[in-house]
């Protein structure tokens, strides 16, 4: 990353990072084993939606996983006499038909379909053994609580666990115990912040984002409010911006009392906090974005100098000058994101295969 010559900050595309987690998918599919399948589903005409599908058809082909699209709704092309069908028509039976099949290994599925609330409740329809994008509410529990490590029997259960064992101190799973999926997105995002440096190494697992602030705008369920979560349970201190509020996320809360010890918890807090965006903006060391607006716009003026920002929208969010003030400017995540996907399958298809050891208990670290 040589800096650029007329002063500005630095347009960092992702493709190094990306090839990184490439040549670990490879490796993982040279193993001897099954090729893994992945079914996408298909359930509107959206064209952003239909790229996706497209781009991870290429990414699965170019690595030897073999992807099977299932298109439903009004995804399916009709005949000008056949009736046109509704986005998300069938969606759900796609989804319950990949959950029985024995020959699939992972499932994702093209949002948004209904938005909202209907969303979310075909997130939960996945079946946890086969979410490669990590959106089931087991996986949210998982990440919010800060449990890095499960048992892959626990995977099967619906009954979430708060057992504290000893301190992890690396990200080596103990014995008779794997990582927990962690969706995608969000992932793909702390890789790229990992790679330029933002995370310590230095500092203890867990903790690398300490001395860190970032703000975070857009609070959703599938990207914003579990980014906010990592990177908080790392260490950082978060501002999570949405709409209508703003919330800090943090392992280290403040006491409203000035003489009593700073605490440390397991996993990070949340609470309203009264800054405005330009005054959460003036203090970030990192500005990540993923608001799916055209017209939304972080204003260049407001960042932090020397900031680092990373732009998670389909549409940039950041204005044409934001290298004026940021040291680094990340544009687009997609190409790391997908690798994440595939990541998650390998370790899902994995999963299923081993042996579980007894009992179903979750495991977080003990602070």
């Amino acid at each position: 990353m040589a800096p650029d010559v007329s002063g500005k900050g630095i347009l960092l595309k992702v493709d190094p990072i990306a090839d990184a987690f490439r040549a670990e998918v490879k490796d993982g599919l040279a193993a001897p084993h099954r090729t893994p399948t992945l079914v996408g589903i298909l359930a509107t005409n959206a064209s952003p939606s239909r790229f996706y599908a497209d781009f991870t058809r290429k990414q699965c082909e170019g690595l030897g996983v073999r992807f099977i699209l299932k298109e439903v709704g009004s995804a399916v092309k009709q005949n000008e006499e056949e009736e046109a069908r509704s986005d998300g028509d069938g969606v759900e039976e796609a989804i319950i038909e990949a959950n029985e099949d024995d020959n699939v290994d992972g499932i994702m599925v093209y949002y948004p379909i209904f938005g909202g609330q209907q969303d979310h409740y075909l997130q939960q329809i996945v079946s946890p053994l086969k979410d490669v994008e990590g959106l089931h509410s087991k996986f949210h529990y998982n990440l919010y609580h800060n449990i890095r490590f499960i048992t892959p029997a626990s995977l099967a259960s619906t009954i979430p666990s708060s057992k504290v064992i000893q301190p992890i101190i690396d990200d080596i799973p103990p014995p008779g115990t794997v990582k927990s999926i962690i969706p995608c997105t969000p992932l793909g995002v702390v890789k790229c912040l990992e790679y330029i440096g933002v995370y310590n190494k230095i500092l203890t697992y867990g903790d690398r984002a300490y001395g860190k602030t970032v703000t975070v705008i857009n609070r959703s369920e599938v990207v914003g409010r579990p980014l906010a979560a990592l990177l908080a349970n790392d260490g950082a201190r978060v501002f999570s911006v949405d709409i209508d509020s703003t919330q800090e996320y943090t392992k280290r809360p403040r006491s409203s009392n000035p003489t009593s010890a700073r605490q440390y918890l397991p996993h990070h807090t949340s609470h309203l906090c009264t800054l405005s965006l330009e005054e959460c903006l003036a203090i970030s060391d990192v500005v990540i974005s993923a608001v799916p607006s055209a017209s939304y716009k972080v204003k260049t003026e407001w960042l932090k100098e020397g900031c680092v920002c990373v732009n998670v929208a389909a549409d940039k969010n950041f204005e044409k000058d934001v290298r004026d003030k940021a040291s680094i400017y990340i544009p687009a995540v997609g190409k790391v994101t997908i690798l994440m996907l595939l990541r998650n399958l390998l370790r899902l298809s994995h999963y299923n295969d081993v042996s579980a050891p007894s009992g179903s208990e979750d495991i977080i670290p003990a602070q």
